[in-house]
């Protein structure tokens, strides 16, 4: 999770900004990012689509009524409101703010995703997936090595790593850039 915000309630404005500083902090230059969203006012508002216009921003919009055109989305808040710490109301805004800041930071950097081949959302945004999955296959190698008895199934690999993730995928044929990034 890039970019993330509590507030009193929806706004064009406070999308904007949302959007605008996590691009920003992010290094996200023109025509590098893909927005989904839900066709929720803010998300369809003309000042956001002008930032949009702005940084190059692609936007792609959910499909009238279907709740689950956005899975990874969904599997995110399922993911805050099952987990051991989201409480049934919080007191304030500012204790709402404070739990995110946990919340994103465990999610972010702590959290392994089966859809992510057991990596963190971190690691994989950061680039170091691929050295750790080459240091899982090194320990898996050598565990198998002194104890082969223990793989009945024959040599472990660690989980593979996810080529690409779509919300909606390119047509047959269409050009990808590989520097694209995805915000949600």
């Amino acid at each position: 999770m890039v970019g993330w915000l509590v507030a009193e309630r929806e706004s064009a404005h406070l999308a904007q900004a949302l959007i605008a500083q996590s691009c920003t902090r992010q290094g996200i230059g023109l025509g590098q990012l893909s927005v989904h969203s839900d066709r929720g006012g803010p998300m369809t508002a003309k000042p956001l689509a002008l930032l949009f216009a702005d940084l190059g921003v692609t936007q792609s919009l959910t499909r009238p009524h279907t709740p689950d055109d956005n899975p990874y989305s969904e599997a995110q808040f399922k993911t805050v409101k099952y987990h051991p710490t989201f409480p049934k109301r919080f007191g304030s805004l500012p204790d709402a703010r404070a739990w995110g800041q946990q919340f994103f930071h465990w999610y972010n950097s702590e959290h392994h995703h089966t859809g992510l081949g057991l990596m963190t959302p971190a690691a994989v945004h950061f680039g170091q997936a691929h050295t750790l999955f080459l240091e899982r296959q090194q320990v898996l190698h050598l565990a198998y090595t002194a104890h082969p008895e223990r793989f009945v199934k024959g040599p472990p690999q660690p989980p593979a790593l996810p080529s690409a993730a779509w919300i909606n995928p390119p047509e047959a044929g269409q050009k990808v850039r590989s520097d694209t990034q995805t915000l949600q």
